[in-house]
């Protein structure tokens, strides 16, 4: 492994060399405090945290509410195995989490992430129509250019093509398929209608189910905005309604991952109920916004449906980690949640800082004079997380280089070097996984005005500096 980094000042700095397995090809920057949105340096930089780490840090590092619960939870008791003993912090969480729901889920189980939450999620639903006398239920039908997680599985239910590609060989095809993505700027047909679009894709679902015959579909999974793969995609108006009524139509369950948009990342604190036609699933998975980083969580809930279906055979969940329900995760996670309410940061993220987010962005990277304008294919998003897909199929943009790199990795790179950490994806725009370039921008929801500011600021200039570096004429 190489022991260089991207550079924070220009420069390449030079560091020890590593005994971790990196999930990159180079030494990634060491940091050492942070305080808010911003991450300090083993060298001193300060950076801006834009992104929340991968839309995780939903109210920023140490506020003194959570570090104050985590260390009141250290000084009781920091961990039973909850195959033996259940605990208070996690009793509280899923009760909370339930109330909020307003009636959408009746019960709530936890474990250690999102990837985690979506193997919960297919190991539950399948529990539940085995234990329901329909063991003839086992294909799950989910969509191209998805992603729903780094286990066998959970690669295997979705179809993120670059990173199925090492484990194409040993991942399921035979219990988990696929139907188009609703992306409606890449794969609406011209002259196609919104409400054409959605019957052609509730027409495609459909068709999928008798393919592969109705009695045997566990369950559609879908994404209530789409994340890291194609860049905070929305669906289009009336899509989950058609979905669900797929489902309905025969007997399967609606299951949705929101690990990534949920709890209060699109300005509600489940996307469904903002992004998603106001229809709650049978089964969802959150993670990521419901610790904020501030402990490894997730968790999987279950409609009265769910519950019912598995309260009324076993009676419990034969689904299990030895993290479980963990003492410290549940009660930072309580807390986090706690400050996102206490704290009005939802009315933030929607009515503050979402709207100047997004303005910003438009006005800056498309408005007259904007350098980047030619090559910004979309702008899109909500509450505290935006995409901007960029294009360089043009004739202009087909002359630039960027030195064999992907233009949005490109500046996350240049991005991290003028002190904002931003995230840069490649080929979420085609179904072979070869077309599109798209970043990503998810600020904490306690994010300032000024900070907003500042962040649009250095992402537009990091944006400039690579395409000039890459041969633009200004």
């Amino acid at each position: 492994m190489s022991s260089t980094a991207p550079a924070t000042n220009g420069h390449v700095k030079k560091l020890s060399p590593s005994a971790i397995l990196h999930r990159t090809p180079w030494q990634p920057p060491i940091a050492t405090s942070a305080e808010g949105i911003y991450i300090t340096l083993d060298n001193g930089t300060r950076l801006i945290d834009a992104v929340g780490g991968a839309a995780v840090a939903c109210i920023g590092s140490n506020h003194p509410t959570v570090t104050k619960a985590i260390k009141e939870q250290v000084d009781k008791v920091s961990y039973v195995y909850n195959m033996q003993l259940s605990n208070q912090p996690a009793e509280e969480l899923a009760h909370y989490l339930i109330e909020a729901s307003k009636g959408a889920f009746d019960l709530v189980g936890f474990v250690s992430g999102g990837s985690e939450a979506m193997e919960g999620v297919i190991k539950t639903a399948r529990q539940y129509f085995y234990e329901s006398g329909q063991p003839q239920r086992k294909n799950f039908i989910a969509r191209e250019l998805s992603f729903h997680g780094n286990t066998i599985a959970t690669l295997s239910l979705a179809y993120h093509p670059t990173r199925r590609a090492p484990y194409a060989a040993i991942l399921d095809s035979e219990n988990f398929h696929h139907v188009s993505p609703a992306y409606a700027a890449r794969f609406q047909k011209k002259g196609e209608s919104e409400e054409q679009y959605v019957e052609r894709l509730r027409k495609e679902l459909e068709d999928k189910f008798i393919a592969l015959g109705p009695e045997t579909v566990v369950g559609f999974v879908a994404e209530t905005v789409v994340g890291a793969t194609s860049g905070v995609v929305a669906a289009p108006k009336g899509y989950f309604k058609a979905m669900k009524s797929v489902c309905d139509k025969y007997g399967a369950l609606f299951i949705l991952d929101e690990v990534m948009s949920g709890m209060g990342r699109m300005g509600t604190l489940h996307a469904w109920e903002s992004y998603g036609d106001g229809v709650s699933p049978d089964l969802q998975a959150v993670a990521k916004g419901l610790g904020g980083g501030y402990a490894a969580i997730g968790a999987v809930l279950l409609s009265k449906r769910v519950a019912d279906g598995v309260r009324d055979a076993s009676g419990f969940w034969k689904h299990g980690h030895t993290y479980q329900a963990n003492p410290l995760s549940c009660a930072a996670a309580l807390a986090v949640q706690k400050v996102v309410a206490g704290e009005n940061l939802l009315k933030n993220v929607t009515e503050v800082v979402g709207p100047l987010l997004g303005s910003l962005l438009r006005e800056k990277l498309q408005g007259p004079g904007a350098l980047a304008a030619p090559f910004v294919f979309d702008i899109r998003g909500g509450g505290a997380w935006y995409g901007i897909e960029w294009d360089f199929d043009s004739p202009a943009g087909a002359n630039l280089d960027f030195g064999g790199q992907g233009f949005a990795l490109a500046v996350q790179a240049r991005a991290l070097a003028n002190g904002l950490a931003v995230m840069g994806f490649a080929g979420g725009a085609s179904l072979d996984g070869l077309k599109g370039h798209h970043s990503m921008l998810s600020p904490a929801y306690n994010v300032t005005p000024a900070e907003i500011e500042t962040i649009v600021d250095l992402f537009v200039r990091s944006v400039e500096e690579v395409l000039k570096a890459g041969g633009l004429q200004a």
